[in-house]
């Protein structure tokens, strides 16, 4: 009894047939790299709206509900506690006022009103304050606003 299909190079190496010209189906399963891209895109949408929410943390006065609800538009300009100002998120560093006068009349030309909302943070001098309030005068500020954060009940 011989053994046929054992040669030196492994089964089936010395043998004839139909398996040398079966034709290769070459198809290529897409279901893995969709579930993939899925997941991806998930995580970038849940990150993207997370990162578009951060901002820079003002520890804001506190007021009643009622008088910080009714925050009209206008411009608003974060006085920071080491002396930085931003307007509409864009940063000035401490003592750049005519930069800050600039963006303010940039940000002016933008909205109807020439309101700016100040947001201080408690650590912030009112000296500063005072002096951004000079300035923006000065870029055309009619108006001003101070916003404070609700209330919270003890």
């Amino acid at each position: 009894m011989a053994l046929k299909g054992l040669g030196a190079h492994g089964p089936g190496a010395g043998e004839s047939g139909d398996e040398g010209d079966a034709p290769i189906v070459a198809e290529i399963n897409i279901t893995p790299l969709t579930d993939v891209f899925l997941v991806l895109l998930i995580i970038f949408m849940v990150t993207s709206s997370v990162m578009s929410q951060m901002g820079v943390s003002v520890n804001l006065p506190q007021a009643s509900s009622a008088t910080s609800e009714a925050q009209p538009e206008g411009v608003i300009v974060t006085l920071l506690a080491g002396g930085a100002l931003q307007v509409n998120g864009d940063p000035v560093a401490a003592g750049e006022f005519t930069r800050f006068e600039k963006l303010l009349k940039s940000s002016f030309v933008k909205t109807a009103s020439r309101l700016v909302i100040l947001e201080g943070d408690r650590q912030a001098f009112l000296g500063s304050a005072i002096e951004v309030m000079d300035h923006a005068r000065r870029a055309g500020a009619e108006k001003f606003a101070i916003a404070t954060a609700p209330e919270s009940s003890k």
